[in-house]
């Protein structure tokens, strides 16, 4: 089973998602992850970055290796985020990414969070949920998770939100058959709870 989990930066996805797949027992997909580790490749190494996609090996769980290299930390500095952003709309480096996701979740258990799970990588998930969030509560858990200034993290991320509506992108668009969820003012046992309840759901139909 497949457990889809999109939506913006901010509205809690890594945290429900890493949650959602321990209550469960199903193993976590955290695809940003990939994005990132190309970014600080090709941020370090000047090479395209549809080339890196190709050619780098990234594992994601825990930790996140880069070419064997723990790099967890590394990849959620600001400056690794903004660029992640622009290699993600890159068509080489999502075609790389996404042909790699598919590989992953077509075998096994997964909860699998991004930004168009289930739109692009995994459209037939059992599970497809959307998480939003309202612009000043993402900032500010950006924020806090990043340690950095809460009035510069909402000013990056409307960029980001901008520029994710605007290009060829899916990010902002739920999967018609997604359930969403306004984690606003939610606890996280609060959203956790929700997804658990609609994965035990859909397990009950299959």
């Amino acid at each position: 089973m497949v457990i889809a989990i999109d939506g913006p930066a901010g509205a809690g996805k890594s945290s429900v998602a890493r949650a959602v797949a321990r209550e469960l027992g199903f193993t976590y997909l955290d695809t940003g992850a990939m994005y990132r580790a190309v970014a600080l490749a090709a941020t370090e190494n000047g090479e395209p970055a549809a080339d890196v996609a190709r050619r780098v090996e990234i594992q994601v769980g825990d930790r996140v290796l880069l070419d064997g290299r723990d790099v967890t930390e590394q990849i959620r500095t600001p400056a690794v985020s903004e660029a992640a952003s622009r290699v993600a709309a890159d068509p080489g480096v999502r075609a790389a990414l996404v042909a790699r996701q598919q590989a992953l979740l077509s075998e096994g258990d997964w909860v699998a969070e991004g930004r168009d799970i289930a739109t692009v990588v995994a459209p037939g998930a059992a599970v497809k949920v959307f998480l939003t969030a309202d612009a000043a509560e993402r900032a500010a858990r950006r924020a806090a998770e990043l340690g950095a200034d809460p009035d510069q993290v909402a000013r990056e991320q409307a960029l980001r939100d901008e520029r994710d509506a605007t290009e060829e992108r899916s990010v902002h668009g739920p999967a018609p058959d997604a359930v969403p969820v306004d984690t606003t003012g939610l606890s996280l046992d609060e959203v956790v709870d929700q997804v658990v309840t609609l994965a035990v759901e859909a397990r009950e139909l299959s």
